[in-house]
């Protein structure tokens, strides 16, 4: 499950800063390479600065497995990844630039950033090593 980032509590209780950690289920369907799904579920790591605006910075990491076949060799392969995620969300009717997320109510919901800093961490292949040995294959 995906927690949501309460601004306007935090304010209250003058945590302007903090930690989150905690696991989510991936949408299958940002996974663009053949024969590979993403195994679940996806670890978030990731501190938030909430700015003199209102303004909140959410930085960190994302860690996930893919599994499926190698796509040089069709080897069945399971590999690690991290993913860097970083979002600036900002609250409704405030300046904000292109890209960044905006809440409301006080209340940040992470999955559009969650998704998003998914897919541009994804590989564009998956690999079963660093030298995949594929019949044929000949690194330039």
């Amino acid at each position: 499950m995906i927690p949501k980032l309460d601004v306007k509590r935090l304010l209250a209780e003058k945590k302007y800063a903090g930690d989150l950690s905690f696991d989510f289920e991936a949408e299958q369907d940002l996974l663009e390479i053949p024969f590979a799904e993403i195994v679940s579920p996806v670890r978030a790591l990731l501190s938030f600065a909430i700015l003199e605006d209102n303004s909140v910075e959410i930085k960190g990491k994302l860690v996930f497995t893919l599994k499926g076949l190698c796509s040089r060799c069709l080897k069945e392969t399971e590999r690690e990844y991290e993913g860097e995620a970083e979002g600036y969300f900002v609250p409704s009717g405030g300046k904000g630039e292109d890209g960044d997320y905006p809440y409301s109510g006080g209340m940040i919901d992470l999955r559009e950033f969650l998704r998003d800093a998914l897919a541009f961490s994804l590989p564009a292949s998956l690999l079963c090593g660093e030298n995949c040995t594929a019949p044929g294959y000949k690194e330039d």
